[in-house]
């Protein structure tokens, strides 16, 4: 049977996706381009914005032109959400939420008694979708440690979509990293949901410091990454843990969302702009030339033009390495839409483009510090599809470019830089 998967959103989707994949191989289904004629259309999808559940939508009528004769399924955070809405379209078969794998795999092969099958997440206690062997045509792979977020920022969908909070136990974790390195992946990412959460659902109840320690511990032969964690949960023992084991990249993102207490407040975020400062101050201190990159909302309701500028100010002097800028776009369901009116598209999108200006500043500044020195670099399985330049990224994040053979790809190299061409930097291996 052939079988075409699309994701889009996070990177804990496209881990969900990765252990569907697992299970079609399993049953011998072949997975084809999405652009193909398929028995089964398989639509993971995102619900973070109203955007986000147009794309979802746009994918299931291209599916149903490709081939009409197909099955169309809908999963992922939007079909959790509204499972009514998709169900009452003509182009999705059906509708299957998170965590229900043998249903999902029933849905592909036509054999779902029911067309729509959700729960309610915010009652799971366990993190159902796990366990990968490997990422196909990657060299770094994710590993979901966390699943839910209990903290209910505003301006999110995502505690309703995924659920409370829950975690994976870490002999399980260290389990699957093995895994992987086995299969090749020389790096893997951390990440979640709500990364700094984990742990704490667990009994006895542990937290991300006792996992980093395990991980460190257990000493795998490839390079581990954090994704995003929130400021509150930078304390010294997780930085003392990052610091002092060469396992873990020196790099962190750390998602402000703004740089202005009052907007902060409206979000929901539960710091302050002088602790997530003091945040970043304590892990420059211990890890030198640590990359750090931040999220940023751009235009959320009531920011005034001062609030804006202060936090144009804000984030320019605390120096991050760079910037993932948002125009805030509404998500009807959340508290933001619901209490505060938004800004005009045209002013939204008007700061983004200076934040991202600034974005630009802050990336040039970080990279040109290290023209002239050695990085660790990880090859990846592609080429670069203009230049034919091989592509990776260093231990702290940084995109680098250089000639080679293919023997190279997916192996960690060192690479002497000597300049930048564009976003990437250019370099010899050593």
């Amino acid at each position: 049977m052939r079988v075409a998967v699309k994701t889009l959103g996070c990177k804990v989707n496209q881990y969900d996706t990765a252990v569907v994949e697992g299970l079609l191989a399993e049953r011998s289904w072949r997975r084809v381009d999405f652009s193909e004629a398929a028995d089964a259309y398989l639509i993971n999808s995102c619900t973070v914005t109203d955007r986000a559940d147009a794309e979802a939508r746009r994918l299931a009528r291209r599916a149903r032109r490709t081939n009409p004769e197909a099955r169309v399924i809908m999963t992922g955070c939007y079909a959790q959400t509204s499972p009514g809405e998709l169900a009452a379209l003509d182009e999705i078969d059906y509708v299957v939420g998170l965590g229900h794998l043998p249903e999902l795999l029933s849905a592909i092969a036509g054999d779902l008694a029911e067309e729509t099958v959700v729960s309610d997440l915010r009652r799971a206690t366990e993190v159902s979708t796990f366990g990968i062997s490997s990422f196909p045509g990657r060299s770094r792979a994710y590993v979901k440690v966390q699943e839910g977020c209990d903290l209910f920022c505003t301006f999110c969908i995502v505690p309703v979509a995924r659920g409370r909070s829950r975690s994976v136990e870490p002999a399980a974790v260290l389990e699957e990293i093995e895994r992987l390195q086995t299969r090749g992946h020389k790096e893997v990412v951390l990440t979640g949901v709500h990364l700094g959460g984990y742990g704490l659902d667990l009994s006895p109840a542990i937290d991300l410091a006792r996992l980093l320690e395990a991980v460190a511990d257990a000493r795998p032969a490839l390079r581990v990454r954090l994704s995003s964690i929130d400021p509150p949960e930078l304390g010294e023992r997780v930085i003392d843990i990052l610091a002092g084991s060469s396992v873990f990249c020196p790099h962190l993102h750390v998602p402000l969302q703004a740089g202005d207490d009052d907007v902060l407040r409206r979000m929901k975020r539960n710091y302050t702009t002088v602790e997530a400062a003091s945040a970043l101050d304590r892990i420059r201190r211990r890890i030198p030339d640590v990359c750090i990159g931040t999220d940023l909302i751009t235009g959320f309701p009531g920011e005034t033009e001062e609030e804006f500028r202060r936090s144009l100010d804000y984030i320019e002097s605390l120096q991050p390495s760079y910037l993932h800028v948002f125009p805030y776009s509404e998500r009807s369901s959340t508290s933001a839409a619901k209490r505060w009116p938004a800004l005009p598209d045209s002013l939204v999108h008007e700061r983004a483009r200076e934040m991202r200006l600034l974005d630009r500043r802050l990336r040039e500044r970080y990279r040109q510090r290290f023209i002239g020195r050695r990085v660790s670099v990880l090859i990846e399985q592609v080429r670069e599809p203009q230049s034919g330049l091989l592509k990776g990224y260093s231990e702290n994040y940084l995109p680098v470019s250089v000639e080679g053979e293919d023997r190279w790809m997916n192996e960690v190299v060192a690479v002497d830089l000597f300049g930048r061409a564009g976003d990437r930097m250019q370099g010899r291996i050593a």
